[in-house]
């Protein structure tokens, strides 16, 4: 009797975990999955910001401790600190415009030409995602693009240098990022954007990390200022030639390195679109040199390092706004022939029309944007980067190339959108800092240098006398400040 009542016992036993088991099994393997899938979430989560915040500091990189290299070292030694200090102070002005109302009117949504107030004083952009970018904060979005609106006016500051006065830089940068830079980020990159191709634009522009916003802008603003502030005196004709070539040879290595979180950062991912962003940002680049020094050997006898290392720059700037839709191949023939075109606008074009771009900011960054802004509706490939869509979600051609010859159009478009808003909006700019605070220095200043007029300092102080090991610390300053400070009265 016992034996069978345990028999039975176990039956029941086995039939109960029978019923029960998958349902307990099912729920198991259910969190299992919700929790693997948050972890895998969660991951993506954490790579893509630590590669945003990478390529944020990269970006940074660029502008300082890069283009003040790059550019103070093509400056005469008397004007190299102000040089640099053009580029620094802007990383802090522009930082503190940004914060308050300059990246709402950039990326909140409003019009087709301007972003709202909604994010006013960076409300509401914490940690959570934005439609910008669905696995990075909102936070990490926002300091990116800051990054972009830095570095963006102190390029111009390439066509004036060592001739504007200090306080006329702060006023001109400051307005033109308000009434230039913050419309044209908005009409590319911002949701509802008039040149937006993927977040609802009238006209589907493609530019993935500035050709047009960045580059095109400050080129061709940089024409406009100079023709407005005049030739440098004695230019032409007094030999002005770099006095530091090897800074500015740092320099573009620093933007070099850091233009890779430009473009391939401008993913806003750590994707397979970031690596081939990357990828034909270097090729780009690489190419650029070899067509820049080149012609450079051919009309001049002999490749520079200056030639080479504005090669370099041409063709990061023109390998911009096609990054993220051409490949390899295709970065191969944009960043070559920016080098070429980019050579002649330095050099023939500038001689023919006679204006002083002191650093050939128009040369490099309006004529090497436009180049490449042209060449992306030219070169894209959806391969890469799908653009366009059918009913059925196949992905249809993105450029002339693969059979889009409407896509060479819309990039026209946007160029001479932002070539028209960067020329009539710098000049009128111009007028009203000029009209404010004046924005030429006097000849006096000019002949002393920027160093010692603007800012009572000198980047070389190399024939101080060598004090003595047994004074104090701050002995070694004060001759440096009591001569700037005579230097200024006298």
């Amino acid at each position: 009797m016992r034996t069978k009542t345990a028999f039975l016992r176990a039956i029941f036993a086995l039939i109960g975990y029978l019923t029960i088991a998958p349902a307990v099994l099912g729920q198991t393997v259910e969190e299992r999955l919700a929790k693997a899938e948050a972890a895998v979430a969660g991951a993506q989560t954490a790579g893509d910001n630590a590669w945003m915040l990478a390529s944020s500091a990269l970006v940074l990189l660029m502008t300082g401790p890069g283009l003040a290299l790059f550019y103070g070292g093509l400056v005469r030694k008397k004007n190299v600190l102000a040089t640099m200090m053009q580029s620094f102070i802007l990383m802090a002005v522009i930082t503190v415009i940004w914060a308050i109302f300059g990246y709402s009117l950039a990326f909140a949504k409003g019009s087709s030409f301007i972003g709202g107030f909604n994010y006013f004083l960076l409300k509401d952009v914490g940690a959570a995602p934005s439609v910008y970018a669905a696995t990075i904060p909102h936070q990490t979005y926002m300091v990116f693009q800051l990054m972009f609106a830095i570095i963006t006016p102190a390029l111009i500051t390439g066509a004036f240098a060592e001739r504007m006065k200090f306080s006329a830089m702060l006023l001109f940068c400051s307005l033109w990022a308000v009434i230039v830079y913050f419309p044209l980020a908005h009409m590319v990159w911002g949701d509802g954007g008039f040149l937006n191709a993927f977040l609802g634009g009238r006209v589907p522009a493609l530019d993935f990390a500035g050709g047009t916003v960045v580059h095109m802008s400050s080129g061709f603003s940089a024409l406009v200022c100079a023709f407005y502030l005049g030739k440098r005196l004695g230019y032409p004709k007094t030999p002005m030639a770099p006095h530091n070539l090897v800074i500015s040879v740092i320099g573009a290595c620093l933007l070099w390195v850091g233009w890779f979180g430009f473009n391939a950062g401008s993913a806003v991912n750590a994707s397979g679109l970031a690596s081939s962003a990357f990828v034909a940002t270097h090729f780009g680049a690489a190419s650029a040199v070899i067509g820049w020094l080149v012609i450079e050997w051919v009309r001049h006898g002999k490749p520079t390092v200056l030639g080479g290392i504005s090669g370099a720059v041409a063709g990061l700037v023109a390998i911009t706004p096609a990054s993220g839709f051409v490949t390899p191949m295709g970065a191969l023939v944009i960043g070559f022939s920016a080098g070429v075109i980019c050579f002649l606008a330095v050099t023939s074009l500038k001689k023919a029309v006679g204006y002083d771009d002191s650093l050939d900011a128009f040369g490099v960054h309006g004529i090497g944007g436009f180049t490449g802004a042209m060449l992306t509706g030219v070169f894209a490939n959806s391969v890469v980067n799908t653009v366009y869509k059918d009913a059925q979600g196949r992905a249809l051609p993105s450029g002339l190339i693969e059979g889009n010859p409407k896509q060479v159009l819309n990039q026209l478009i946007a160029s001479l959108i932002a070539i028209s808003l960067a020329v009539v909006g710098s000049f009128i700019i111009l007028k009203v800092v000029d009209l404010v605070v004046g924005v030429r220095v006097t000849g006096e200043d000019e002949v002393t240098g920027l160093d010692l007029s603007q800012h009572g300092e000198e980047g070389y102080n190399l024939d101080l006398d060598v004090v003595s090991s047994s004074q104090p610390a701050i002995g070694y300053a004060e001759p440096a400040f009591s001569a700037a400070a005579n230097a200024v009265h006298e």
